[in-house]
């Protein structure tokens, strides 16, 4: 069959016309998919998993509908309908192994974000790095991450534990709380070990005769204190420290309260404020915590906060975000404007995770928290403000309340650039700035 010219190329402009049509489709269903890892069952759960979560729908919802204050006011991922998935962190380090592949390879995922133990932290970092696929690391807390290795496509948006640590130390010192002897309960793994001694050390830069007595280490997810609880009382200290959290800090709460630990030593603890409203009036009054971050009650005031508070209790049955959800907040915010500022300078399209790597290293943004600065580990390794407090059971109310809450500015409790948190605080805090 013959075509005249002017038929041929009427023929070739509706077949051109199909195929932009074709592409303009398919580029109407591209998503932008994201990997949330987090604990969905076990101990960590209830407090952290949950919530997280919870924190992350909140947010994918938002952007998709275009509903979140500027500067994340833009629909999706630039023009991108996010797509979550949702993978349980709980089984082990060897099984986040396998479910990291999982997600980049099968569920083809643009990113994951995750990740609250950090000997899952530890495990997956490097296997990222090794299959150059983009991955924030969310919450987890050991330092060695970045000052053991170096990366090109891990990030951590929030601050490491030595923040934690060096600033309960320095509200302490601030307040003239009596600290001659110290002792210590934290979990056998990378978290309360690194936690353990980054406390200790500070602890010496303020209190240089303190001594620690008891130093226990029980296993993760031990669940049953009462042969520590009998160490603990039976030499009981000025300070006593934990890391311990979710449902092991729970337990130790409920194990320890009835038998008088807390009214013989100051209790302090670096993570604490996620089990406050389960524990309620069965928290002690005077214990003083950190929240990981200015989170919570401890939040700056801030329009972003407003909202963020807003949407969350209103998807959660009034339920207030606390540590776990604002740092779920603070890396799919930091993602979002990194992975449009790579589709600005690449023309609209979905970016690669070098374009990923390259916009979101070295970046800062505004988080209900405050501040992000990803300023240490060339740009991979965020710094944050914290603060700490007493706790309160207000029985009007029905809640515990922080009060006496210190704010401490990111550059007074994070090591600088270019040193270890373990070199830094045995130095004396050089550089340290700003602080109250």
């Amino acid at each position: 069959m013959h075509f005249h010219p002017p038929f041929r190329s009427l023929l070739s402009a509706a077949a051109g016309a199909a195929l932009l049509l074709c592409g303009a489709a398919a580029q109407a269903q591209e998503s932008f998919k994201i990997g949330v890892v987090t604990f969905l069952s076990g101990q960590a759960a209830e407090s952290f998993g949950i919530p997280a979560v919870n924190g992350a729908k909140v947010l994918v919802d938002a952007f998709n509908r275009g509903a979140a204050p500027a500067p994340y006011d833009k629909k999706g991922i630039g023009g991108l309908k996010i797509e979550a998935v949702y993978v349980d962190e709980a089984g082990g380090a060897t099984k986040q192994v396998q479910e990291l592949r999982t997600l980049y390879d099968r569920e083809k995922v643009d990113a994951v974000v995750g990740y609250v133990g950090s000997g899952d932290c530890l495990a997956v970092a490097p296997v990222a790095e090794e299959l150059k696929r983009f991955l924030i690391l969310h919450d987890c807390g050991t330092p060695r991450i970045f000052e053991d290795n170096k990366f090109s496509y891990v990030f951590r948006t929030a601050s490491h534990a030595t923040m934690d640590n060096v600033a309960l130390a320095r509200y302490l010192k601030a307040r003239n709380v009596k600290a001659g002897s110290i002792n210590l309960i934290n979990q056998d793994y990378a978290w309360g070990h690194d936690a353990k001694a980054d406390f200790t050390a500070a602890m010496g830069q303020f209190y240089p005769a303190a001594t620690v007595g008891q130093d226990l280490l029980p296993k993760f997810g031990a669940g049953q204190y009462g042969t520590e609880i009998s160490a603990l009382l039976s030499k009981p200290a000025d300070v006593t420290h934990t890391s311990l959290w979710g449902g092991d800090l729970q337990a130790l709460m409920l194990q320890a309260g009835p038998r008088g630990l807390f009214k013989r030593t100051q209790l302090v603890i670096s993570a604490g404020d996620h089990v406050l409203p389960v524990l309620g009036q069965r928290m002690p009054d005077g214990v003083i915590l950190g929240a990981r971050g200015a989170y919570g009650q401890m939040a700056p005031k801030s329009a972003l906060n407003d909202w963020w508070n807003e949407v969350y209790a209103k998807a959660n049955n009034g339920q207030q975000p606390l540590h776990s959800p604002y740092r779920m907040a603070q890396a799919l915010l930091g993602l979002k404007l990194a992975a449009e500022k790579a589709m600005a300078a690449n023309g609209g399209k979905k970016p690669s995770p070098e374009q990923l790597a390259a916009a979101l290293r070295g970046s800062e943004w505004d988080s209900p928290g405050g501040r992000i600065r990803m300023a240490l580990a060339d740009g991979h390794q965020a710094i944050q403000d914290t603060a700490i407090a007493r706790t309160r059971y207000d029985a009007a109310s029905k809640k515990v309340v922080l009060e006496d809450i210190a704010h401490f500015p990111a550059e007074c409790v994070n090591p600088p650039a270019g040193t270890t948190a373990e070199a830094w605080i045995k130095a004396g805090f050089p550089g340290a700035k700003n602080c109250p």
